[in-house]
């Protein structure tokens, strides 16, 4: 199967080239790429052996493609999606789906109006050890699940020279908080639905170019007697846990979940996912589920699952309807914190927060 790279912002598109590479019984070979940035498409180009392509309306009608994988500028999103959307052909996008929910709902129809395949891209979709907590807390061993609390760090912000990053644009992206806060909501969302309401506090704590740098955000889902919890550092240095359950008959711990902590050193026998069960009266390790040892093998986990769904082997990682949802919780987060209430998904205002006008304000 050939498939062509739309936009080589995200670089997320390096990890899975070098799963496929690595893999040639998943049979997929990027051949085509794509990006309005000439200088990056020669250099990725060449350094991918894709055949580079200036305009993208010479991808569209070309037989010689047989899916897309979207890994262009946020800002950019909706435009190409409706573009690509009526060649059917299967479309992989890398989240954050848009920047608002307008930019999503175009997405959303594109797909609709041509019934094209297509998924959303969540790393932590496909990390085993996620897809093990997930199938523990259904299978009703830890009874009542009461707080789930996940932290995600980066050390971007820390480094002066990443404020020139299209991470960091407004325009192009928003900021770090709604690029990559992006991945733990959406895993409460995929865990456990659209949470009733949210309260959050988001600040810009370090650097005054590269905005809302830290953050918390508490989802409450009073139908399942659950509160979840996400926080979020983009200045970390080091951290080591990264998800813990508390629960009314156990305990789950999970360590080098994120990009800070699976790049650091840690002991020889260190133990990436436990769980303490009352009526075992002990801690159980989960030896058989390693914990990634960098941030590019999580990355490259969402290989394999794409191959499967370019091929129509397996349902979407996340289908376009979830992309749209987990932007709404993200969006609703940062209204909460900038108008300091309480907010339910429910609330119109989240389909009007605006594009930022600048760093930090909506």
């Amino acid at each position: 199967m050939k498939i062509a790279i739309v936009g080589f912002a995200h670089g997320h598109y390096g990890a899975y080239c070098t799963q496929w590479a690595a893999h040639p019984d998943w049979d997929i070979t990027p051949t085509k790429g794509w990006d309005h940035d000439p200088g990056r498409l020669a250099k990725v180009a060449e350094n991918l052996k894709l055949k580079a392509v200036e305009n993208l309306d010479d991808l569209l009608g070309d037989s010689e493609i047989d899916a897309f994988l979207v890994t262009a500028e946020t800002s950019m999103h909706a435009e190409i999606v409706e573009k690509l959307a009526p060649e059917k052909k299967p479309i992989a996008l890398q989240k954050p789906m848009a920047l608002t929910i307008a930019e999503a709902d175009r997405i959303v129809k594109a797909v609709e109006d041509n019934n094209t395949p297509f998924t959303m891209l969540w790393q932590m979709r496909c990390d085993p050890q996620n897809q093990w907590m997930k199938n523990f807390m259904e299978s009703g061993i830890l009874g009542q699940v009461f707080q789930f609390r996940r932290r995600h760090n980066l050390g971007m912000a820390l480094n002066p020279a990443n404020a020139s990053l299209w991470h960091f644009i407004p325009e192009l992206n928003r900021d770090i908080w709604a690029d990559d806060s992006a991945h733990p909501i959406d895993l409460m969302y995929w865990l456990f639905g659209m949470p009733k309401s949210i309260t959050a506090e988001i600040e810009t704590l370090y650097n005054p170019e590269m905005t809302y740098d830290n953050g918390i955000a508490i989802l409450r889902y009073p139908d399942k007697k659950l509160i979840a919890e996400v926080a979020c550092s983009f200045t970390a240095s080091a951290a080591e846990f990264t998800t813990e359950i508390y629960a009314e008959k156990g305990t789950v711990v999970q360590k080098y979940g994120d990009a800070v902590t699976s790049s650091l050193p840690r002991d020889e026998n260190a133990v990436g996912l436990k769980y303490y069960l009352t009526a075992d009266k002990k801690w159980t390790n989960c030896d058989t589920l390693p914990s990634p040892t960098s941030q590019g093998v999580r990355i490259g986990g969402l290989a394999k699952p794409m191959a499967d769904f370019f091929h129509g082997k397996a349902k979407p990682i996340a289908t376009v309807y979830e992309g749209r949802d987990s932007l709404r919780i993200v969006l609703a987060s940062i209204l909460s914190s900038v108008e300091g209430r309480r907010v339910y998904l429910d609330d119109p205002q989240i389909d009007k927060i605006p594009l930022p006008l600048k760093r930090g304000l909506i």
